[in-house]
């Protein structure tokens, strides 16, 4: 219901805005167009009774001085740029590497622990200067819908939600964004090195001598790609280790997200309709600063220490992955439904039937 009544009064602020605007067009008296501007202001849910230039619409991650003047306690300008990674003290060491990295670029971090292990981060020197969220046995998406709330995060261009087993040895976040500007991606990823990395798909590879590559192509066998191909994965698409979103493709993948599809496997087939235009031109992979994925498991995987309870850990990885094949079924469910119920929608990436496997 509340969704539905967000979408009304949106739709309703946009209609009203619109006439204003005709309004003032056909020459209305000035004391009729100030009225209507004040009757029809459109204002967040629920800020109604607050005069305007009191609502703060927007939030962010900075950190706050308890006391004191704020120049005094603010060494550079504000970070514009977000990291947000899922963590376990098992992987601290390639945790640290990517976090000295992007702090260095004056990114705000923030560190999704899905084991509750957060004290043992402390010894590390700029553990105060990041953000810890501690939840157990939760994924990044599961963090990500309920903390990066595209209100919370608007301040910032990019927002980079990468998973922890990356090596980022050759990859440096300042130059990475700068191509991603230059080209123009609103989705993006950095590619991965063939040689050190575990690659599920090919398109995530990098390729030498090129600076970003936007299509795969396959020749043989099924699932052709070629240049003729429109759709994902030839085309349109990276991986959901390491996605780059442009601030306005976040707030839509945001709302792609299922609250209770937490493993959001599927997702990365339809990101493209968040691309903010043609997904041929604004979804990318970066291949001049690239990473290693390590492919290390972590959520359900046994450490070998012993629960509360005092059971030794099982090892529930296949489970895992059997649950995250089930919400892939459920999300295309989800998707194909909604595309059928939604009369108004026009698909832009609608295909004939030959087609749809390209």
């Amino acid at each position: 219901m509340n969704n539905a009544r967000q979408n009304r009064q949106s739709f309703e602020c946009n209609k009203q805005l619109a006439q204003i605007s005709l309004g003032e067009e056909m020459n209305h008296t000035r004391q009729d167009t100030q009225s209507n501007k004040c009757k029809n202001q459109c204002r967040p849910v629920g800020s109604e009774a607050l005069p305007e230039g009191i609502i703060a619409r927007n939030s962010n991650l900075e950190m706050r001085p308890l006391w004191g003047p704020v120049a005094e306690n603010i060494t550079s300008k504000p970070s514009v740029n977000l990291l947000a990674i899922a963590v376990g003290i098992k992987q601290k060491q390639i945790v640290k590497q990517i976090v000295e990295k992007f702090l260095a670029s004056g990114f705000v971090v923030m560190l999704f622990h899905y084991d509750d292990v957060v004290d043992e981060w402390r010894d590390l020197g700029w553990s105060s200067r990041v953000i810890h969220v501690s939840v157990m046995n939760q994924t990044k998406w599961w963090f990500a819908k309920r903390f990066l709330h595209p209100d919370i995060v608007a301040e910032y261009d990019y927002i980079f939600l990468w998973d922890e087993d990356l090596g980022v040895q050759d990859f440096d976040p300042a130059r990475y964004l700068s191509i991603v500007k230059d080209e123009g991606l609103e989705i993006s990823q950095p590619a991965l090195d063939p040689a050190k990395s575990e690659v599920h798909h090919q398109i995530t590879a990098r390729r030498r001598n090129s600076k970003v590559h936007r299509r795969f192509y396959k020749l043989k066998g099924s699932g052709r790609c070629d240049d003729r191909s429109t759709a994902p994965p030839c085309i349109g698409w990276v991986e959901m280790m390491a996605p780059v979103f442009s601030r306005a493709a976040w707030r839509c993948a945001w709302y792609m997200l299922q609250n209770d599809l937490i493993h959001a496997w599927g997702l990365d087939f339809q990101l493209g309709y968040c691309a903010q235009g043609d997904r041929t031109k604004n979804v990318g992979v970066v291949d001049s600063e690239y990473i290693v994925h390590l492919g290390l498991p972590t959520l359900g995987v046994s450490d070998g220490t012993k629960e509360p309870s005092g059971l030794h850990r099982v090892n529930n990885r296949t489970e895992v992955r059997r649950q995250s094949f089930m919400e892939m079924q459920i999300f295309k469910k989800r998707w194909n439904n909604a595309v059928k119920d939604d009369k108004c929608w026009v698909d832009p990436y609608q295909q004939p039937v030959e087609q749809k496997s390209r």
